[in-house]
């Protein structure tokens, strides 16, 4: 009998430690906490805690240093923020990050501001690979060509003996040389694509070495050698780990695939992502109910997890308007073309109401004020169509670089998220105004092609804001860096454009709409994007407190230590901390 009553106490011990474990027992010791910081939790209240414990992968307090001290223990890890601001771990909006990692490995044409530099770089990579059956690079702007057009003559010089297909910084164009026109057999007599462009010699009709948009430079990528998965998965792993070094621990990768989401699904089984992600399926025009059938099997077989989840798709409606292939209410100030969109409005609204019914959320993207417009147009009809999804209604339109004024309320309105990418990095006053500095070529592209008046109408996130929407920002990458709370300061800086409104934000807010913000555009916001108890711990450190000091340098807004799901997986070394 007594051997009974204790064999029943002690399984009752058994299950109230359990239990304390599973719940979090407020008690027990902090397996993490972090100390002497200027805590932001982006929840909306502007108010600022000390100290953060942590216990397995959530957030179980914040608050005071002396309350947090007391969750201590002896094997409790400790970080010292010196001081710093503490964040939510950013969230990016919009990337791209398996085809960035397998460009991390090509040619780095960023920055390259004149032909000579453009070759050298080039000729030196394929020296140094001679085994390399493509030469393949990254990042060229228009600026460094004669004519703001790069010519397969001027890539051969560089590289003859092999093909060499070279992605512009955009990612909406490839410069390619004679090798790998003859790979693709695209001649004089091959025919532009459907929404795709050969640009072509103007005296002998032959290809030039330009093509523009997805369909044409398809023609050339799929003779390219494809990557193994084990190269896919190298590749990966080298964009996480990018992103983890500015504090990104979650991102939205768009237009992806269901055999690339493979890779990502791999990677999450075998303990390697390090980073959530929220997954799109890019849908193309003509897109019908079998293929919508494939995606919902494909969503069905990948279950949501706090580490990878899909249920999203993204479409473009147009291109970009340094080629001219944004679609615009007006001509371009340098060409008599308003650009086209890549879908009807029958054909867009068919697909959209399509995956809205089976409760997918759309991200579109839409540059030209047109295509902008034209997205919200088809949002709107949908909605008064369609039941709201079981989970809600959260369509976003990506990039938005230019807007009628007249289609800036809407989406408040409509309630569809303004998801924008603003290219420049860290800066702050005092400053020239934005037309008496030197603009990067590729900048001066896209304020030229669209003229003054329009130009003035770009990166509206402030009065899309002000007028009720739901603005969130990314990077785009590998178009534009990862570097969150660089992009967050230059946000916060930015001077007015030329004959534009002021588009500078709180620092706050550009905070929020970097964390909590895209948390709540991929349906999230009750497990991240805001330090709070029960929220995933995901946060980053800063070098200063950027709060009470404006950053001066960008050394002020280092990140010098990033959490991942309870786990410290990135410290800047040579900071020390």
């Amino acid at each position: 009998m007594i051997k009974r009553l204790l064999f029943a106490s002690t399984l009752a011990l058994i299950v109230i430690a359990q239990s304390a474990a599973q719940r979090g027992d407020a008690a027990a010791p902090a397996d993490l906490v972090i100390l002497n910081g200027k805590a932001y939790p982006a929840d909306g209240s502007n108010s600022f805690k000390e100290a953060i414990a942590v216990r397995g992968n959530r957030i179980v307090a914040v608050g005071d240093a002396s309350d947090i001290g007391r969750l201590r223990g002896p094997k409790t890890e400790i970080i010292d923020a010196g001081g710093g601001a503490v964040l939510p771990g950013f969230n990016d909006a919009h990337t791209h990050m398996l085809s960035g990692g397998l460009e991390m490995d090509t040619v780095n044409l960023e920055g390259a501001s004149t032909l000579d530099e453009v070759q050298s770089r080039i000729r030196a990579y394929a020296a140094a690979h001679p085994q390399t059956a493509w030469i393949r690079g990254r990042g060229w702007g228009y600026g460094a060509f004669p004519g703001s057009t790069p010519t397969r003559e001027q890539l051969d010089a560089s590289v003859s003996d092999r093909p060499a297909v070279m992605r512009c910084y955009d990612g909406h164009s490839v410069w390619v040389n004679s090798k790998a026109l003859a790979a693709a057999g695209i001649t004089k007599s091959t025919a532009n694509p459907p929404n795709g462009t050969i640009v072509r010699d103007p005296h002998t009709g032959e290809a030039a070495g330009l093509l523009k948009e997805a369909p044409a430079m398809a023609l050339v990528t799929r003779v390219m050698p494809k990557p193994t998965r084990a190269e896919q998965r190298r590749a990966l792993k080298a964009a996480i780990d990018e992103a983890l070094k500015f504090g990104v621990t979650s991102v939205t990768d768009a237009a992806g695939n269901p055999e690339d989401l493979e890779v990502y699904d791999e990677a999450r089984r075998a303990g390697e992502l390090s980073a959530r992600v929220y997954y799109s399926l890019l849908v193309t025009p003509q897109f019908n109910e079998q293929d919508a059938d494939r995606f919902d099997a494909v969503w069905k077989s990948h279950r949501d997890t706090p580490l990878l989840k899909a249920g999203i798709v993204k479409m473009f409606m147009d291109g970009v308007i340094e080629t001219n292939t944004a679609f615009m209410l007006a001509p371009y100030a340098n060409a008599p073309t308003t650009g086209s969109p890549n879908y009807s409005r029958e054909d867009f609204y068919r697909i959209v109401a399509m995956m809205d019914r089976r409760g997918w959320q759309v991200m579109v993207h839409a540059i030209g004020d047109a295509a902008v417009r034209m997205v919200l147009d088809g949002f709107e009809r949908v909605a008064a169509v369609n039941p709201a999804p079981a989970r809600g209604r959260r369509h976003r339109v990506e990039h938005i670089e230019t807007i009628d004024l007249a289609d800036v309320p809407r989406f408040g309105k409509l309630a569809v998220i303004a998801s924008m990418h603003p290219v420049g990095g860290f800066f702050v006053p005092p400053i020239r105004p934005a037309e008496q500095r030197p603009a990067p070529a590729a900048v001066g592209a896209w304020a030229g092609n669209l003229g003054p008046e329009r130009a003035a109408r770009g990166g509206l996130w402030k009065s899309i804001s002000e007028s009720g929407g739901r603005v969130v920002f990314g990077s785009d990458w590998p178009v534009a860096t990862l570097d969150a709370i660089g992009r967050i300061v230059g946000i916060t800086n930015r001077m007015p454009r030329a004959g534009g409104t002021d588009q500078r934000l709180p620092l706050t807010t550009a905070l929020d709409d970097y964390t909590s913000g895209p948390a709540y555009a991929s349906f999230d916001e009750k497990e991240k994007g805001t330090l709070a108890p029960g929220m995933l711990a995901d946060i980053v450190v800063l070098a200063t407190d950027i709060f009470a000091h404006k950053p001066a340098t960008h050394a002020d807004v280092a990140v010098k230590t990033t959490v991942f799901d309870g786990r410290v997986v990135y410290r800047d070394r040579h900071k020390g901390h």
